[in-house]
């Protein structure tokens, strides 16, 4: 009972237009919150770089700790995920959405093997950021529209977390083909696509009537607010996924065990170019 109030008045913010104040309530809150522990990580980590406050917040949560060292774990998780289907050997590897860089700055330590890195985003602060202080990792800004500078068949490798989630249905397809055309073709092994979705497991943060929706795979959009933003909120029901996905080998299609009710596991899906 608790839960599905606490949807419908989100619900109800959200079409007020107020979920953004509220967000940047539960920011300062988390800045409080996390205050002696985020103190501790600096004092024993003063060498390494932080992003603002918000920028940490905005792409992840506000803790040091997970920013940092768990987001290590992370790039580690992306690399055993691809590799399995491409050698990671003087490859391209590009992040789409890369945010304050908690993944792509380990990603040269973690990957090596003469690879080149690349970072994409279109938080104009996370970029400049990324750039003074992310040393051996080319980064570009990117708008809404779904258009990157490089050309065709360039990358070995995308991987995207979190993203699409915060994306509208004509993003989700606008997204894919540009993603999927600055991929390398079957010929020269078949770029790889890497990407998380909010998917079955999140039903139960559906209200009754989106969760009718979603069983009928139809994507539930959650807007009212700047589409991309962490506030943007996108649930993408299997169905959709294979409409969206139908011009691209599908290699992999998880749904993790989620062992947090409060923090469901989102789908991890991996295509390769045709």
């Amino acid at each position: 009972m608790k839960s599905i109030f606490r949807i419908k008045l989100l619900l109800i913010l959200r079409g007020l237009h107020f979920l953004f104040f509220l967000d940047m309530f539960r920011f300062q809150w988390m800045r409080i919150r996390n205050y002696k522990k985020n103190k501790l990580f600096k004092k024993t980590y003063p060498q390494v770089a932080l992003p603002s406050d918000y920028l940490i917040y905005e792409s992840f949560q506000l803790d040091y700790h997970k920013y940092y060292l768990d987001s290590r774990e992370t790039a580690v998780w992306v690399k055993r995920h691809i590799e399995k289907y491409n050698s990671l050997e003087n490859k391209k590897i590009l992040d789409w959405g890369c945010g304050p860089g908690r993944i792509i700055r380990h990603l040269p330590e973690v990957v090596g093997n003469n690879c080149a890195f690349f970072g994409t985003d279109y938080n104009n602060e996370s970029i400049e950021w990324c750039r003074k202080h992310i040393p051996g990792v080319s980064f570009n800004l990117n708008g809404l529209e779904a258009k990157l500078p490089w050309p065709e068949n360039t990358f070995d490798a995308i991987y995207g977390i979190s993203i699409f989630t915060h994306l509208s249905e004509k993003m989700h397809f606008d997204w894919l083909k540009e993603l999927v055309r600055i991929l390398k073709p079957a010929s020269a092994g078949g770029g790889i696509l890497f990407f998380t979705t909010q998917g079955s497991n999140f039903r139960v943060k559906l209200s009754a009537s989106e969760q009718n929706l979603f069983d009928k795979g139809q994507l539930i959009v959650r807007g009212n607010v700047k589409e991309g933003h962490r506030t943007f909120s996108a649930f993408q029901p299997q169905t959709f996924m294979l409409h969206l996905l139908k011009d691209v080998d599908i290699l992999e299609h998880i749904e993790p065990e989620s062992h947090n009710a409060s923090i469901p596991a989102q789908d991890i899906w991996i295509v390769r170019k045709r």
